[in-house]
């Protein structure tokens, strides 16, 4: 596992929403980060979603746990937290990922191996911050990888 000090230049991956709600759709993915051993910086601005997101994780699956803490709650230990839910991207937890959602936005060349992007079909400034954001990763030369979520899960886009 990578520090994200060591990180070179995060890799792209988006994810367009069109079938569930984020707070639906992005168990699964934070699942197979902590199974990567990956910490996750969960970023919105929104504290709606950050509250729902933080209930999402505490009932999506009976079968397995989620361990995440919000920033903003009193007593947490931020940097001991496997997924980190905030309003800002300081990289507090540690974290290899960054789940940018409602348009957060980090320098292209930010310090995670992996930068997710979800975004919201409806929601049409999300969705052109985040083409935005795919100009600029290819732009830059880096790994760019959008998705489409479909009847049967993510679908990778030109595969």
């Amino acid at each position: 596992m990578s520090k994200p000090s060591e990180i070179d230049k995060p890799e792209w991956w988006f994810y367009h929403l069109q079938r569930t709600t984020l707070e639906r759709a992005v168990g699964p993915l934070l699942e197979k980060c902590l199974e990567r051993g990956w910490r996750v910086l969960a970023v919105s601005p929104d504290v709606t979603r950050r509250a729902t997101l933080d209930e999402a994780l505490w009932t999506y699956d009976d079968r397995s746990f989620l361990p995440h803490g919000q920033a903003e709650a009193a007593g947490l230990d931020a940097a001991s937290q496997p997924i980190l839910i905030t309003d800002q991207p300081d990289n507090k937890n540690a974290a290899q990922v960054a789940l940018l959602m409602d348009g957060v936005e980090v320098p292209t060349d930010a310090p995670f191996e992996r930068c997710m992007v979800m975004f919201d079909d409806g929601d049409g400034p999300t969705r052109q911050k985040a083409r935005d954001q795919f100009k600029a990763a290819k732009d830059a030369g880096l790994v760019a990888r959008y998705f489409q979520q479909g009847e049967r899960g993510w679908t990778e886009a030109g595969k």
